[in-house]
């Protein structure tokens, strides 16, 4: 009989450009891959890679108790239903739910994989205080059982949650990244013309939109020819979204343009000159930044976790500290000024990504983890 491996993630989007080629190599290597998530526009195309698709209405932002409550209920009555061998929880909710649920259904081995850190650990003031306080006694229920293994995408992370006593340092891996297939996101050289600088994320506040505009506004000031574009929708559950009307009422005032959504990123990375993201989110290792680096285009990011693990400073890319536009106009305006460099810096970005960071190597890290839970049991 087949191992039975159920992925639970929240959204369908997040499961098919994140995980989706280890769902894929974990089928091929003789599992059963059952999907929990909730349902937007992948439906169809879940369903035809051969997984099994289980609906569930899980909102990231719900506050709801009785809601919440009937969520983790919900979970437990799948996990109960299905036995499966081991269950992969990715983000927060899935991690703190799944986790109770694994433990109260006797599910052998758990992965808590965490992409990042998201806006809890980075917003301020006292209320922020005490709700961190909170997740981080949620995450040490979430991984008190034996048989639970956190997967952390940077350093900082892991160390954040060993240091705060969530787990144990022998329970934690380090696999850098989500990956990113290096035979779509090719190395070509950048386009001729004014230089294209991208910034493709949701429209988050804390991805460092406001600072990418002021630089946009900034070097149009100072005379420098450039076309600044944002890629990416408002992620409306999230509490740190911009509005669409700002976002089209920069694209009317001509100081940067709004793609939208778009889910093409090798054609959109083949327009872009230079790739930016000035964030102070809770990343794990941008993927963005990984597709850029892939594609032979230099980044800009600001200096910390997650970021940091992928640009290399002065050698792929360039890092500038948080909430700084001054320092992003300074890196931008050195680059735009310098294709032999923004060459360079390309060429060296491809190579570490297939050093560290290609689709792979994660692939092959993660399935390594699973094979050792199920025969150890851990």
């Amino acid at each position: 009989m087949k191992p039975i491996i159920l992925f639970f993630i929240t959204e369908d989007w997040y499961f098919w450009s994140h995980r989706l080629s280890i769902a894929r190599a974990a089928k091929n290597a003789g599992f059963q891959v059952i999907i929990v998530t909730r349902i937007h526009k992948h439906k169809e195309r879940i369903e035809k890679e051969g997984f099994k698709l289980i609906p569930i209405r899980l909102e990231r932002r719900s506050k709801n108790v009785i809601k919440e409550f009937f969520n983790i209920l919900k979970i437990i009555k799948i996990y109960c239903r299905e036995k499966p061998d081991i269950v992969h929880h990715v983000a927060m909710k899935p991690v703190l739910y799944g986790s109770w649920a694994a433990r109260i259904t006797g599910i052998p081995a758990v992965v808590n994989a965490l992409a990042g850190l998201g806006f809890t650990f980075v917003i301020k003031g006292w209320k922020a205080s005490i709700l961190r306080w909170l997740v981080i006694i949620a995450y040490r229920l979430a991984f008190l059982a034996k048989n639970t293994i956190g997967i952390f995408q940077n350093p900082e992370d892991l160390k954040l949650f060993v240091d705060a006593g969530i787990l144990k340092s022998e329970k934690a891996a380090l696999i850098l990244g989500s990956g990113v297939d290096t035979s779509r996101f090719i190395h070509l050289p950048e386009p001729s013309g004014i230089p294209t600088i991208v910034l493709a994320s949701r429209m988050l506040w804390h991805k460092g939109i406001e600072e990418f505009v002021d630089a946009a506004r900034q070097l149009r000031k100072d005379g420098v020819k450039s076309r600044f574009v944002l890629v990416g929708a408002p992620d409306l559950e999230n509490p740190a979204f911009i509005p669409e009307k700002t976002l089209r009422n920069w694209n009317y005032e001509g100081i940067v343009e709004w793609w939208g959504y778009r889910d093409d990123m090798p054609e959109v990375l083949m327009e872009a000159n230079i790739v930016v993201l000035p964030t102070t989110y809770g990343e794990g290792v941008p993927k963005i930044l990984i597709e850029a680096a892939s594609c032979g285009r230099p980044i800009v990011a600001t200096d910390v976790p997650g970021c940091r693990e992928i640009v290399r400073n002065n050698e792929n890319g360039l890092l500038v500290p948080p909430h700084d536009s001054k320092s992003l106009v300074i890196a931008l305006k050195n680059l735009i000024e310098n294709p032999e460099l923004r060459a360079k810096m390309g060429a060296r970005g491809c190579e570490i990504v297939m050093a560290e960071f290609s689709e792979e190597i994660v692939v092959k890290k993660t399935l390594e983890l699973y094979k050792k839970m199920l025969i150890t049991k851990i």
